[in-house]
């Protein structure tokens, strides 16, 4: 059911929308950690590492893809808070014809050239048949993705967050069946793995268009699906783009860290594999904490409510820290408990949880990055966010190589260069936040001044 966030209390709304969000996320999360935890129990390090090797390339794919599904949403959330439905029908339209020709593009050039990108990425020579093979099958079904992925955000845009969650439960618990199905049974090792994730994806997206077909009426466009508007698109690409290069910049940090990381052997590979599915998982809460904060600010934007948009970054923030919080405690306390999930080696726990402790201290810095970067995505100010992302992962790798290679430490050196990384990003985000702010106060004043004096 779509909802309008241009009415009602802040902080309720905003919850009602994250926790959806989250528990989305956390069950799309669960293709890769049940792949990792399964791997890991039943195949062994080899494979489990090379399932880790490929979800940062992966991942780097798919956020292309979903830049362009972002930048669009935060249009339609405008558009939608407008009520301006025939603009918001063309832009619907014209999203997904360009994302479905550019994620079947995307995933033949990722099929021809795997093998050379693990080249890049200094895999390993004993896994990279392996890792290649893995990454194939899972390109296979990145049309797929972006399908599922414009589908949500488009119902997220309308104040939808529930809905795409019921198809991602389905999908999630039909991946863990066919992971059991394919590992366990058939003996395929990583590869079955990669066809249960393919096969859960396919199932999400048909879920999705079978309802929006039949419960969603703004959503049932018949043959306008076929419209393609080329100056929409133009600036669908203005703001997809920016939102693109943004998560890839994110994406390419972490890849950076990764070819560093496959230089420490493959225990530190397999732990890294390891925290960096349980970060995922730690990080979703917060990021989409700042998507929450996007659809509210985009829709109020478009209805002209400056005091909406003044409090819902004021509520966005408290959730933030109050998360953040309660993330160091969860991860300090429970670090082992949380690699034994997925790993039985005694070596790669011991680095696991040495990365986790310490990293633990540290996540209330993206907690407040993730709520600043939603506050300006959603008034359209993308630059920013590409901006202070491209510092944060610059100054993250630039931070790692000397730690790593020339004071020869050795998991510890991650959490250290992502706490310079973050601290840049926030020197970065908060002159340019402050100004804006004090802008939207400015308005935000005309505007309850306006209504006084109609009332009078």
């Amino acid at each position: 059911m779509t909802k309008d966030l241009t009415k009602g209390k802040i902080m309720p709304l905003l919850v009602g929308f994250t926790i959806p969000l989250v528990l989305g996320n956390l069950f799309q999360l669960t293709y890769n950690a049940v792949d990792s935890i399964i791997v890991g129990q039943f195949v062994g390090k080899e494979a489990l590492a090379a399932v880790g090797i490929c979800n940062p390339v992966m991942t780097l794919m798919i956020l292309f893809l979903n830049g362009l599904c972002m930048g669009a949403s935060i249009l339609m959330g405008t558009q939608y808070g407008a009520k301006d439905y025939d603009k918001l029908h063309r832009q619907i339209s014209t999203t997904m014809l360009s994302g479905v020709v550019f994620s079947i593009i995307l995933s033949l050039i990722c099929i021809i050239f795997s093998v050379p990108i693990l080249h890049i990425l200094q895999v390993d020579s004993s896994i990279i048949k392996l890792t290649t093979s893995y990454m194939r099958i899972i390109f296979i079904g990145l049309v797929f993705t972006f399908l599922y992925n414009f589908f949500s955000s488009t119902l997220r845009a309308l104040g939808d967050s529930q809905t795409p969650l019921y198809f991602l439960i389905a999908s999630s618990v039909l991946n863990v069946i066919g992971d059991l199905f394919f590992v366990i049974v058939l003996k395929m090792g990583s590869n079955g793995c990669a066809i249960s994730t393919v096969i859960s994806e396919m199932f999400c997206c048909i879920f999705c268009i079978i309802y929006i077909q039949k419960k969603v009426p703004v959503l049932c466009l018949g043959k306008k699906w076929l419209v393609f508007d080329h100056s929409l698109l133009k600036k669908t690409i203005s703001y997809g783009w920016v939102s693109a290069m943004q998560q890839a910049t994110v994406q390419l940090g972490k890849i950076g860290i990764q070819a560093i990381v496959n230089t420490m052997g493959v225990s530190v590979a397999a732990a890294f594999a390891v925290v960096n599915r349980i970060d995922d998982f730690a990080y979703t809460p917060e990021q989409n904490i700042g998507h929450a904060m996007t659809a509210l600010m985009a829709q109020n934007k478009g209805a002209k409510k400056q005091q909406r948009m003044k409090e819902g970054f004021r509520c966005g923030m408290i959730l933030e820290f109050i998360y953040g919080v309660i993330l160091f405690l969860i991860c300090f306390l429970l670090a082992r408990p949380l690699m034994l999930l997925f790993v039985k080696d005694e070596e790669v726990i011991l680095h696991g949880v040495k990365y986790l402790r310490l990293i633990s201290f540290m996540y209330i810095l993206p907690a407040a990055t993730n709520g600043i970067q939603g506050y300006f995505r959603g008034i359209g100010d993308l630059k920013i966010t590409l901006l202070s992302s491209f510092i944060n992962m610059g100054v993250r790798v630039i931070a790692a190589i000397p730690l790593v290679l020339i004071l020869g430490m050795g998991i510890e050196a991650l959490p250290l260069s992502y706490l310079a990384g973050w601290v840049g990003m926030l020197i970065a985000e908060l002159p340019l936040l402050i100004k804006n702010y004090h802008q939207l106060t400015r308005n935000a004043t005309s505007e309850n001044n306006k209504a006084e004096n109609d009332k009078a």
